[in-house]
This record gives C-alpha cells, sequence and structure tokens, in this order.
C-alpha cells in the first residue's frame, strides 16, 4: 500500500498548494483582474494572437511543456533511488516550477505576448535582450534537432504508435475548422477526437503497426550519401516539413487543436495510470536512496538537472511568453494555465516515478522469461548509467505503466500501446511547438539587430527549419540525423539556467510594480548556482575527455549567464529607464505594430 499512500499525499498536496499558494500568488503578488484587456484582444490577428477557451488553452499548454521531459528525466533520476527523485518533483513543483512558469506567463501577457527573452530587455538591459535571444535560440535549435530523432526512435520501437501520431494531425485541423469556423460545440468534437485516436490505438496495435524498418544507421563504413536513406533521417525530414506549416499556419488551425486533443488523450492515460495504482497497489522494487547502480554521476547537483520538466525547466518559460501568453483570454485564467499545468506535469513526473519503481515489478517480458519484482527492475536498471539511452528510459515508463492499465482487464498490448501512443504524441509536440517558438525567437532577433527579413514569419521559420534541420542531418553518434545530440550533453545544464535567468525577469518585474520578491530569492538562487555547478562539472569531463567542441559551447554558455546576472545586478541598482514607465506597445511579429 506504499505506493497508494504516497499517491494520496502528493495528489493532496497538489490541491491544497493549487488553492493557497497559487491563490496567494495570483491575488496578492500578480493582483490578477479580469477586466483587463489581453494581448489576445489588444493584438488579435487570427493567427497568433487569439482569445482562447481556457479549457483548449490548458491543453495546449500543457501539453507544449511536458513533451517526452517528465517522463525521460525521472525514469533517468530513479538510478539515484524514487525517493529524492519524488521530493524533487513534488516540491520543486510546487515551489519553484509553478512560481516561475506563471510568473513568466504573467510578464509576458502584460507585456503584449513578447518571449522572455523580449521582455529582459526592457527590464534588465538592451544587452541581455540579445544574450537571452542567442541562449534561446541555441537551446531550440537544440531540441528541435534531436526530437526527429527521439520520435524516429519511439516509432521503431513502438510501430503501433505510427498511425495514432499521424493521425492526430488532420483530425486537429477538422476540429480546429468546425469550433473556430463552423461554431461547432466543444464538448462534442472533444469526444469525437478522442474516440477516433482511441480507435487508432487498438488498430495500429492489432492491425497497423506500421514497421519503420529503423536500424538505427548503417555500419561505420556506410558512406554518408548511404546513411542519409536511414529510416531516421527520412522521419526527421518529413517532421521539419510538417513543423513548418505547424509554425506558420494560424495557431488555432492546427496547433492548439492538436494538443488540446492530445491532452485529452493523456487525461484519460494519467486516469487509467491512477486507477490502475490503486487497484494493483504494486509494492516498491526500487531502492529509496542510492541503487548502488554503476557509473552516476553524483546526486548533487546532477539529479536536478537530469529531472526538469515535472520540477522546473527553462523551457516552460519560452512556452508560457511565447504562445500561451498571446491567446489566454482573461488575466484571471493564468494561474490555472501557468501554476496548475506546472502541477498536472508533476503529477505525470510522480506516476513516472511509481510505474518505473513499482510497475514495473509486476511484469516484464522477456524473450527468455517474465521478470517480477526487483528482478524486473534491474532488468532495466542494473546496466549502469551508459546503458539509460532513450530505449531504455521510455521502454521502463511504458511497461510499467503498461502493467498498471492491464490490471483494470485491459488486454495488456492495448495497455501498452496507450502509453506508448501517449509517448510519441508528447514527443511529436514538442517539436512543433519548438518550431514555432523558434520563430518568435528569430523574429525577436530581426528586430534587436535591426533586420527586417528575419520578421517575416515564413523566412523565420525558414531560418529555424534549416538549422536544425543542418544540425540534425551532421554525423553524429550514431550517423545522420543524430547530429543533434553532439550537443545534447550540454542541454541539461542550459535549461536549468535558462530558468534561473527566467526568475531574473520575474524578479525584475516585480521590483517594477513594488511587489515582495522574497518568495522568489531561493528558487533563483538555486536556478543560478546548481545548474552552473553542473555545467562547470560537465566542462571538465569534457576536457578530461578532450572533446573541445562541448568545452567551447559550456565555456560560452556560462560567460553568457554570468553576463546577464551582471546586467541584473547593475539593473537592480540603477534601474533602466524602460523599468519606469509603461511597456510599449509590442512589435507585430511580421513587422510594423499588432496594437
Amino acid at each position: 500500500m506504499t505506493t497508494v499512500a504516497i499517491a494520496v499525499l502528493c495528489f493532496i498536496g497538489y490541491i491544497v498548494a493549487y488553492h493557497t499558494y497559487g491563490r496567494w500568488l495570483a491575488r496578492k503578488i500578480f493582483a490578477l483582474n479580469p477586466d483587463t484587456p489581453t494581448p489576445s484582444h489588444t493584438c488579435q490577428d487570427g493567427r497568433d494572437y487569439v482569445p482562447t477557451n481556457r479549457m483548449i488553452l490548458f491543453g495546449h499548454h500543457f501539453t507544449s511543456i511536458a513533451g517526452t521531459g517528465p517522463i525521460v528525466g525521472p525514469a533517468i533520476a530513479v538510478f539515484w533511488g524514487w525517493l529524492p527523485a519524488l521530493l524533487w518533483v513534488v516540491l520543486g513543483s510546487i515551489f519553484i516550477g509553478a512560481v516561475h512558469d506563471f510568473g513568466a506567463l504573467v510578464v509576458s501577457m502584460r507585456h503584449g505576448g513578447q518571449t522572455i527573452g523580449d521582455i529582459s530587455g526592457q527590464l534588465i538591459s538592451k544587452r541581455t535582450r540579445l544574450l537571452f535571444l542567442a541562449i534561446l535560440f541555441l537551446t531550440l535549435t537544440i531540441v528541435i534537432a534531436v526530437f526527429g530523432l527521439v520520435i524516429a526512435t519511439i516509432f521503431s520501437i513502438y510501430p503501433e504508435t505510427v498511425l495514432s501520431v499521424w493521425t492526430a494531425m488532420p483530425l486537429a485541423i477538422l476540429v480546429g475548422f468546425i469550433i473556430y469556423k463552423r461554431g461547432g460545440n466543444l464538448f462534442l468534437m472533444s469526444g469525437i477526437a478522442l474516440a477516433v485516436l482511441y480507435l487508432t490505438v487498438f488498430l495500429g496495435v492489432r492491425y497497423l503497426p506500421f514497421d519503420t524498418g529503423l536500424a538505427l544507421f548503417p555500419g561505420a563504413d556506410a558512406s554518408y550519401l548511404d546513411a542519409l536513406k536511414s529510416s531516421v533521417v527520412l522521419w526527421t525530414l518529413v517532421l521539419l516539413v510538417y513543423c513548418f506549416f505547424a509554425s506558420v499556419l494560424p495557431v488555432w488551425l492546427l496547433l492548439q487543436p492538436r494538443d488540446y486533443i492530445n491532452s485529452l488523450q493523456l487525461y484519460v492515460a494519467l486516469c487509467l495510470l491512477v486507477v490502475g495504482l490503486f487497484v494493483a497497489a504494486p509494492p516498491i522494487v526500487g531502492p529509496a536512496l542510492g541503487a548502488g547502480l554503476t557509473g552516476a554521476p553524483p546526486i548533487m547537483p546532477f539529479l536536478f538537472i537530469t529531472i526538469a520538466c515535472g520540477a522546473i525547466s527553462g523551457f516552460h518559460s519560452v512556452v508560457s511568453s511565447g504562445t500561451s501568453s498571446k491567446q489566454i483570454d482573461r488575466e484571471t485564467d493564468a494561474q490555472y494555465i501557468g501554476y496548475g499545468s506546472m502541477l498536472m506535469e508533476s503529477v505525470l513526473a510522480l506516476l513516472v516515478i511509481l510505474s518505473c519503481c513499482a510497475g514495473i515489478g509486476i511484469l516484464v517480458v522477456t524473450n527468455d522469461r517474465n521478470l517480477t519484482g526487483t528482478e524486473a527492475f534491474m532488468h532495466f536498471y542494473g546496466h549502469g548509467w551508459a546503458s539509460m539511452g532513450l530505449r531504455h528510459t521510455v521502454g521502463v515508463f511504458i511497461e510499467g505503466g503498461g502493467n498498471l492499465i492491464a490490471s483494470l482487464g485491459i488486454p495488456r498490448d492495448i495497455a501498452i500501446g496507450i502509453i506508448a501512443v501517449m509517448v510519441s504524441c508528447f514527443a511529436a509536440t514538442t517539436i512543433d511547438t519548438s518550431t514555432r517558438l523558434q520563430r518568435y525567437v528569430i523574429q525577436e532577433i530581426g528586430g534587436a539587430v535591426n533586420l527586417s527579413v528575419l520578421k517575416n514569419r515564413y523566412i523565420a521559420t525558414t531560418v529555424a527549419v534549416a538549422c536544425a534541420g543542418t544540425l540534425a542531418l551532421m554525423r553524429g553518434p550514431s550517423g545522420p540525423g543524430s547530429g543533434g545530440l553532439v550537443l545534447w550533453p550540454l542541454f541539461g545544464a542550459t535549461n536549468q539556467l535558462l530558468a534561473g535567468l527566467a526568475l531574473l525577469v520575474v524578479v525584475a518585474y516585480l521590483r517594477r510594480i513594488k511587489k515582495p520578491v522574497f518568495f522568489v530569492v531561493i528558487p533563483l538562487l538555486m536556478m543560478l548556482i546548481i545548474p552552473a555547478w553542473a555545467l562547470m562539472h560537465q566542462i571538465s569531463t569534457f576536457y578530461t575527455d578532450k572533446n573541445y567542441l562541448l568545452v567551447g559551447f559550456g565555456t560560452f554558455i556560462l560567460m553568457l549567464q554570468v553576463w546577464m546576472v551582471i546586467e541584473a545586478v547593475l539593473a537592480w541598482r540603477n534601474p533602466p529607464a524602460e523599468t519606469r514607465t509603461a511597456p510599449n506597445p509590442p512589435a507585430n511579429l511580421d513587422g510594423g505594430r499588432a496594437c
């Protein structure tokens, strides 16, 4: 019953936090006012700025911030024991992550929907604007480049997911058109879309698995041109073409309804996991502290960059200030969208931990025999840190979560298919949302350097896709298609440094409106010091391994952070003139004025 007790206590904690701490932030700190016009109304353009029902926006925001992060990170962090992973997920999300997401959303909402990087130029200094946008550009390029590989790999492991992922896209366009242009009933269309999606899950598992034939790249002696024929490369190219259209089409036509449909699917899967957890009540078979497994880096500081999504992630501030702030209908929806979505993501991370440490012990089917208990856990975690690639980290959650759902009487292959499709759809929401966010960043860079051609959404998207595609198609650790993995080791620390920098902007905003900042100080210091500590540790390792490329990039990123902190300290002592007046109307993303 330990798993059930843990789940109940954590769920109660989330509910209490939302209605106490979250409400205090909304009412006393940010003073949200339902009568204050939001950018979705004042800058409405029918493409990026669109007033949106808060249920739909919650779904879009939640699936955009989640991706595979709250799955892969906690699944890896179990290496250090389930207890520290659990504490960081629960306490980190309530007191740090949700404050970060909520704050970034409010600050952007009150600055015309500009990204957190662009706003830093007003609240801290003009130099900070370019520094922040440079970090955002690098981070999003890596994400887009890597997730083509991630999705292709998931397709290869679970071919039953391909049909559902690609069906969701035309289905989203249909739903968006019917709701926004034909005034269709949201509840009815949601039900139909969800039914169709789960029908494709059944068909994909039983009748139409799409085997990609992915042999992770030809042998080392293969020519580069032969390697380009791999299915990873083909899927990456197809996904980048899709991402181009997801970026330039009106947000209500594809991106928003697709994320909303995926969120409905996720809610069903989460409910099944919770009920399965209560029905099966499996014992925890993983260690609470220190798995005693080989090769893991020190828990301090690496736990805090391994689990990002699920506790706090700098990527969330980009979503909050990138797409969500342009769609929020009323200011008072910000608590629900910003604080509530982070807690929901933490629920997912919690269920991942319990699936990996308890659900997995129910059954693991291998070619030789069926495994249960600790033996099943060690099947995934007993081969050392180096073995924890995507296949292992995703696999342990899908198998463990599938076991919990199967305890409800659902056939095990269907149960595993439900979880596998959820993971695949999450990965797809990351790559398309990241492309649109990168488009915003490039357009804002164009504004910062007075290069008007970059303000055009088609050109900005082309640059975003081209940069990510070039990085992805470089010959990486596993050949063409894995080029993004060359820089991926830096992503964890860089992403968490981004969270610290976003909190710097939130603090600057709170000082501007003369609100207390004491509750942000500890989160701010943690997210500046711990990721920097981890990055310095990594740079030392890269230097020892003579990986001078990563040494150079890591040092560059660290220097940018130090520079931004210095700029923030100077701005605290002598606030820039922009912070003493109301923000200017935001520039239209394609030039001109939106307001």
